[in-house]
């Protein structure tokens, strides 16, 4: 099965990174660096039930915070075109997932709001690192006006943008605890909070 993800992981999003971190016109007039924020999903009740009722924990990697029914992750880097909302958007931090004696790490997201928006992210069982994946589908809420604003202190913020689980994402934790979770089950509500550079206006 890890054979069959690797023929169809999505490289694109990390491609896409380093053309847009290295063109000449990576900081255009409406074009950021993000220095800084977070990412919260708000965790769907469904999706926390149903990983108990497949005998799976949930649990992070530091310096991801879990409690109260959300995940927070700190953001490290990327660029923002406020005009298009088009954005790579980096993390530490991720996600754990426990069942017996095997172990998923789910770490170092990006978030990819190119024509499929997406949250890829690095996969690995029981300590074998196996690939970057599409882990995580996006929906942004209808009605979202651009270009996107920002007020004195340089922060966007993306509020209600739906997180669904890829096929990809679904398939791989069926392989790996041998359950039947399906490709976009709700996984819940993200909210994007992210301090941009602002090297002119």
């Amino acid at each position: 099965m890890h054979r069959q993800i690797s023929k169809l992981a999505l490289a694109g999003p990390v491609m896409a990174l380093a053309v847009m971190l290295t063109a000449p016109a990576a900081h255009a007039q409406h074009t950021y660096p993000i220095d800084s924020g977070r990412t919260t999903i708000i965790l769907d009740p469904s999706f926390v039930s149903a990983l108990g009722g497949f005998g799976l924990s949930l649990g992070t990697v530091s310096p991801s915070v879990l409690g109260n029914g959300k995940v927070t992750f700190p953001i490290t880097s990327g660029e923002f075109d406020v005009d298009t909302a088009t954005t790579e958007i980096l993390h530490s931090g991720g996600l754990t997932l426990r069942s017996g004696g095997t172990k998923v790490r789910l770490d170092s997201f990006i978030i990819d709001t190119g024509a499929h928006p997406v949250v890829t992210g690095l996969l690995t069982v029981n300590n074998k690192l196996i690939e970057r994946l599409p882990l995580f589908n996006l929906q942004f809420p209808s009605g979202l006006s651009l270009p996107l604003t920002f007020g004195t202190d340089d922060v966007i913020h993306l509020p209600a943008v739906g997180v669904t689980l890829t096929d990809l994402g679904a398939y791989a934790l069926q392989d790996a605890f041998k359950v039947s979770i399906q490709p976009n089950t709700t996984v819940g509500t993200a909210r994007v909070a992210a301090m941009l550079s602002v090297i002119a206006r």
